[in-house]
C-alpha cells in the first residue's frame, strides 16, 4: 500500500516438523482509540456473511451472523458506520440495540443486547450511499468498458461501513460467506475463490484462517482467472488478463523466494486481482488475493516490487498483525524491509538499493512535511481522536525498514534472519504492539547477542538517528552523472541511458537541478517523450517536476489532467497535487479535481479534500 496455506489440521511454519494446532494464544485484549468494542467482555470470533448485491440501488443488504466468546455480559458493541440496522437477533431471538451518537472518525457505537450465555448475534442490515469502504464503478470506469464493478477497501476503519463488526486489528475472526450477485458477474474474496463464473450469480467463500476485519474484501466484475502456478494466479477483466499474466509472471518464484527466507507460506494460495485505475493503493495485501493497481503494469515487469511487497505481508501484518493503527510500522516497515530481501534475492542486490534508496528520498521528503509536527515523524505514534489514516504514510514504511535494516547492519544477517523466523513463528497468527515487540527484540536478539542498540531512540523519538545503515547505489550515481552532462553539454546523449531500469529513470526525474531551464525540461522531453510516458510512476514523477518548473510544453499540462481524471491510486495523485499546491496552483488543481473526484475511491478523495481544502 502506499506509497500491501494454512491446511486446517498442520500449519508447517518456520519448523521441519508438522504441529497440529494453530497459535491460538488468547491476548489480553488492550483498550485502543479506533473502535467502540470492548472485546475483553464479549468478543467476535467468527462470521457468516449472507449478503445480496445490487447494483442497481447501489447498495448490499443481508445478514452479518457472529459467533462470539462472553465473557458473562450483558452487552456486546460492534462498530457501525452509514449503515441501516434493520433488527438483530441473540442466539435467534430478536434482541434490542442501540446506535450512539455518531462520531465523523469512527461512526457509531451499535450495542446490543445479550445474556450472559448467549452465543451467537445476527445483524440485519444494508448499506447506504455514504458508505466509505464500497466502491460503485459503471462500466465506462472499467477497463472492458461492458459492465459495473463494485470492489471494497476496508483499511484501515472502513469495514465498519460495509459490515458491523468489531473493526479493531488486535480481533481475528474466521468467516464463510455467502454472495448473490448479477450472473453476468464474478465475486471474489480474501478467502478461498472460484476460477469460473457461476450459472446464477451465486457465490460461497471460506476464510479458515483467523485475519483482523480489515483484511475482509469483496470484488464483483466481468473478470476471469489465469494461473501462474498451482497456488498462483490473476483475476482481471477480460482485456487486461493477458498483460496482467506476462506482468506477474514472477509470482511463483518471489512465493518460493519469500520461502526460503522466513518460512512456510500459511495460506495455501496467492492470487492477484487487477482492478479499476480508481483502486486508491499501489495493493492491498488481502489474504489469499491482494487486490492491485493497473498503473503497476507497465510491460517490462519493472513495477512489480509492489507485489513482493504484497506478499510480503502474508508474513509481516497478516500473520503477525499490529495490534493497533499506532502501531503501523510493525505491518509496514517489516514488510518493505522483507520486499527488499525478495527483490534481492530474485533481482540482484543494485536492484533492491535502488528501490531502498528510492525510499529513502521519500522518507526525506516526508520528514520535511512534517517539520511542525515532528512527532508524527515517531515509529509509535498517536493517533487518538485522529484518523488512523493520518500514520499511513513513509514514516511507518521507510523508517520502518531503516530501522530494521540497521539491526540487520549492527548484528549481521545470519543473526538477524534467524531472529526474524523466530518472531513470525512466535507470533503467527496473532496480534503485536510495539511495547511487545521491543520486549521480544530485546529477549531474542539484543540481550542473547550482546548487542547494544538504540532501539528506544529508533522507535519513540523523531527523526532518524545518526546511526542508521547508508544505502548506496553505483547506479544511481551514474544517473545523476548524467543529469549534469546533459545539463551542462546542452544535449542529451541516448547511450548513456540505455537499459536504464524504472529506478534509474525515476530517480533521473526526481534528481532534476532545482534551477533547471525549460529549454533543458524541453530537451530531455523531445529525447525521451517523457510526458507519455506508459510507465505511471515515471509519468508521476515528470508531471511532478513539470508543475515545479513551469514545464508546459509536449501538451503535458492535458495529460497531467488526464491522469488525475483517469487514475485513483492516492499517492500518485496526491504527489501531484501537493505540487500545484506548493507552486501557488491551487486553483488549477481545484478546477481539475472538481472533475476527477467522482471517479475517486473515498480514501482517495478524503485526502484530496483536506490537501486542498476542497468543500
Amino acid at each position: 500500500m502506499k506509497k500491501i496455506a494454512l491446511q486446517l489440521g498442520c500449519l508447517v511454519l518456520l519448523i521441519s516438523s508438522c504441529s497440529n494446532k494453530q497459535n491460538t494464544t488468547t491476548p489480553g485484549y488492550i483498550e485502543e482509540p479506533h473502535s467502540f468494542s470492548k472485546p475483553n467482555e464479549a468478543v467476535i470470533t467468527h462470521l457468516d456473511l449472507d449478503i445480496n448485491v445490487d447494483f442497481d440501488k447501489e447498495i448490499i443488504q443481508g445478514k452479518a451472523s457472529y459467533l462470539i466468546k462472553n465473557n458473562k455480559a450483558s452487552q456486546i458493541i460492534l462498530d457501525s458506520k452509514f449503515l441501516a440496522i434493520e433488527s438483530v437477533q441473540a442466539d435467534g431471538k430478536d434482541t434490542t440495540f442501540s446506535l450512539d451518537d455518531f462520531d465523523e472518525q469512527l461512526g457509531n457505537a451499535l450495542k446490543i443486547d445479550i445474556h450472559k450465555d448467549t452465543k451467537r448475534i445476527t445483524v440485519f442490515y444494508k448499506t447506504t450511499q455514504e458508505t466509505e469502504a464500497l466502491q460503485w464503478l459503471k462500466p465506462q470506469q472499467t477497463a472492458d468498458k461492458t459492465h459495473p464493478f463494485l470492489f471494497t477497501q476496508g483499511q484501515a476503519i472502513l469495514t465498519r461501513t460495509w459490515i458491523p463488526i468489531q473493526d479493531s486489528p488486535q480481533i481475528r475472526i474466521t468467516y464463510n460467506a455467502k454472495v448473490q450477485v448479477p450472473s453476468d458477474l464474478m465475486a471474489v474474496m480474501s478467502a478461498e475463490n472460484p476460477k469460473v463464473k457461476t450459472p446464477d450469480g451465486h457465490y460461497s467463500f471460506k476464510m479458515a484462517q483467523p485475519i483482523s476485519p480489515y483484511l475482509i474484501a469483496l470484488a464483483i466484475g466481468d473478470i476471469e482467472y489465469k494461473a501462474v502456478s498451482n497456488r498462483t494466479g490473476i483475476y482481471a477483466e477480460k482485456s487486461m488478463v493477458e498483460k496482467a499474466h506476462y506482468e506477474f509472471s514472477d509470482m511463483e518464484n518471489m512465493v518460493a523466494s519469500a520461502e526460503a527466507l522466513y518460512g512456510k507460506y500459511a495460506w495455501e494460495q496467492f492470487d492477484v486481482i487487477v482492478l479499476p485505475p480508481s483502486f486508491p493503493f499501489g495493493g492491498m495485501e488481502n489474504p489469499r488475493l491482494t487486490f492491485a493497481t493497473p498503473t503497476v503494469i507497465a510491460g517490462d515487469k519493472s513495477l512489480t516490487s509492489l507485489i513482493a511487497h504484497e506478499l510480503a505481508h502474508s508474513w509481516s501484518g497478516n500473520l503477525v498483525t499490529n495490534a493497533t493503527w499506532d502501531d503501523f510500522w510493525l505491518n509496514e516497515g517489516f514488510t518493505v524491509y522483507f520486499e527488499m530481501r525478495i527483490m534481492e534475492a530474485l533481482y540482484g542486490k543494485d536492484r533492491a538499493n535502488m528501490l531502498a534508496r528510492i525510499g529513502r528520498q521519500d522518507l526525506e521528503e516526508e520528514i520535511e512535511g512534517f517539520k511542525d509536527n515532528p512527532d508524527d515523524t515517531k515509529l509509535k505514534l498517536n493517533l487518538k481522536g485522529r484518523n488512523p489514516d493520518d500514520g499511513m504514510n513513509s514514516i511507518a514504511y521507510d523508517k520502518g525498514y531503516l530501522f530494521l535494516r540497521t539491526l540487520e547492519e549492527t548484528a549481521g544477517r545470519e543473526k538477524f534472519d534467524s531472529f526474524l523466523k523466530n518472531y513470525f513463528q512466535k507470533h503467527a497468527f496473532s496480534t503485536i504492539n510495539t511495547e511487545k515487540f521491543v520486549r521480544f527484540l530485546n529477549k531474542n536478539l539484543l540481550e542473547k547477542q550482546d548487542i547494544v542498540f538504540n532501539t528506544e531512540e529508533w522507535i519513540y523519538k523523531a527523526g532518524i538517528p545518526d546511526n542508521q545503515a547508508i544505502i548506496t547505489s553505483n547506479k544511481f550515481e551514474t544517473v545523476e552523472k548524467t543529469i549534469q552532462q546533459f545539463v551542462k553539454n546542452n544535449t542529451v546523449d541516448k547511450t548513456l541511458t540505455k537499459d536504464w531500469t524504472t529506478q534509474e529513470w525515476v530517480h533521473f526525474v526526481r534528481n532534476f537541478p532545482n534551477d533547471i531551464k525549460t529549454e533543458h525540461l524541453t530537451m530531455i522531453d523531445e529525447a525521451f517523450n517523457l510526458t507519455n510516458s506508459n510507465n505511471s510512476y515515471i509519468a508521476m514523477v515528470w508531471y511532478e517536476q513539470a508543475i515545479n518548473h513551469n514545464y508546459h510544453g509536449n501538451n503535458v499540462d492535458t495529460k497531467i489532467e488526464d491522469f488525475l481524471i483517469k487514475v485513483g491510486r492516492r499517492w500518485y495523485v496526491s504527489t501531484i497535487y501537493k505540487a500545484f499546491k506548493r507552486n501557488d496552483k491551487t486553483d488549477v488543481a481545484l478546477a481539475i479535481y472538481n472533475k476527477a473526484r467522482s471517479n475517486y475511491h473515498s480514501v482517495t478523495a478524503n485526502t484530496i479534500d483536506d490537501l486542498l481544502g476542497y468543500k
